[in-house]
């Protein structure tokens, strides 16, 4: 009869506890290796919505087990953000509606043939600068061994021409075809150390 009554307990203690780890569905917990930038694609938000609603200082500073707000603040925020980028962006929408309607080989053939778009908006314009910042303090005769640059590549990307116009026309195209994207370039780096 005893032994019943600890299992009963235990198993409501762990009900308890079990009550106690599911946090707020407007939160989360910050686990190992989760990044902002991560959970702003994961909750479909923006890295801005996240830092004002949770007050960060700075969005590559959070710590495991740190409960970070994904309710209607960063909602609210971020659906301001989207409202704000959305006159300037209908033009690139219009095209980007038209591209995926065709075949992925033709997507491929046009993304290595056509020279790359510069960031299109905020987020991506600062991960390509906090790429830039982190790999050579954004200085575009940086050396470090064999790599050369303000997005630190090898010759055999850069090709001999060092200037700044080809620097950024290789890295851009190298960002597009490896990550995609700035931004998931920049996840990349803070996951791995390099890009």
């Amino acid at each position: 009869m005893e032994m019943k009554k600890v299992i009963t307990g235990a198993a409501a203690l762990s009900g308890l506890v079990a009550l106690g780890q599911t946090a707020n569905a407007d939160e989360i917990i910050v686990k190992a290796g989760d990044t902002v930038s991560e959970l702003a694609l994961k909750y479909n938000t923006t890295i801005d919505a996240i830092q004002q609603a949770n007050k960060l200082q700075d969005v590559n500073l959070i710590f495991v087990g740190q409960r970070l707000e994904f309710g209607s603040n960063v909602l609210a925020a971020s659906q301001a953000a989207q409202q704000q980028a959305q006159p300037a962006q209908a033009a690139p929408q219009a095209q980007t509606q038209v591209q995926e309607a065709q075949p992925a080989q033709q997507q491929t053939q046009q993304v290595q043939t056509t020279a790359p778009q510069t960031p299109s908006n905020d987020a991506e314009a600062s991960a390509k600068a906090w790429i830039a910042n982190v790999e050579s303090g954004g200085s575009y005769t940086a050396q470090n061994g064999r790599y050369y640059g303000k997005y630190q590549l090898t010759n055999s990307y850069l090709g001999g021409d060092y200037s700044p116009e080809n620097q950024e026309l290789v890295a851009d195209n190298y960002v597009a075809n490896r990550y995609g994207s700035w931004q998931a370039a920049k996840s990349f780096w803070l996951a791995n150390g390099w890009y």
